[in-house]
């Protein structure tokens, strides 16, 4: 398994109260597998996608990335695994306004520590595999809806991490573009034999999850 979370539980304290959003959660993906989450809001599948991505830590159980238990009491190693294996796309794209398709992923390696020539060929090769070489120097105010989420499919991508982390990609995408968005996912999960998650309550991702893992009150449905 590239990620695998372990009887996860987190509990927030709200004044007096405290309220387990999620109860003992386990699930894996493996390499290239491409797995759908879906439940309604207020179900626990955000926290739970951002365990999974060492946003968020729980209250217990155990994470791993790669076969590697995930230290959760160290925030230093967290931002590494981070940077290192997961990458992630939101719903809003989450782009640079004044930098360009190719600088704002090229921006994403040299967070991860890739710097000058080497991040701009690879910046320049992950445009290429979501079909946007020749948006590379527009910037996001230029881009439609659908290229916007390309260019952050792109910035998640380079950088090869194991494991990639969808929050509602397509929310704001129209049928045609959602569709190509989710296809290009697809392909390049398999491809790169990246795990992909997605969150979402989309119907449009089904076709394209080799699995679909619904969650509810906080536990994975059965």
């Amino acid at each position: 398994m590239v990620l695998q979370v372990n009887e996860v539980r987190k509990t927030f304290e709200e004044g007096s109260q405290s309220v387990d959003v999620l109860k003992g959660v386990s699930l894996g993906v493996a390499p290239g597998e491409v797995v759908a989450l879906e439940g309604p809001s207020g179900s626990g599948k955000t926290t739970l996608l951002s365990i999974m991505g060492c946003i968020l830590t729980p209250t217990s159980g155990e994470v791993r990335v790669a076969g590697e238990r995930v230290p959760l009491d160290d925030p230093a190693k967290l931002r590494a695994i981070r940077r290192r294996s997961i990458g992630f796309v939101f719903q809003q794209y989450n782009l640079f306004p004044a930098l360009t398709a190719l600088e704002n992923v090229e921006y994403a390696l040299n967070v991860k520590g890739a710097k000058s020539e080497a991040a701009r060929k690879s910046a320049e090769r992950a445009l290429e595999r979501v079909e946007l070489a020749d948006r590379r120097h527009f910037l996001p105010r230029d881009l439609s809806g659908g290229q916007k989420q390309r260019v952050a499919i792109a910035r998640a991508l380079a950088g090869a991490p194991q494991v990639i982390l969808a929050d509602e990609p397509t929310a704001n995408l129209d049928s045609a573009v959602g569709t190509q968005v989710l296809e290009i996912f697809r392909e390049l999960a398999k491809t790169e034999r990246t795990g992909l998650v997605i969150v979402t309550h989309d119907p449009r991702v089904r076709p394209v999850a080799d699995r679909v893992v619904g969650i509810r009150d906080g536990r994975l449905a059965a």
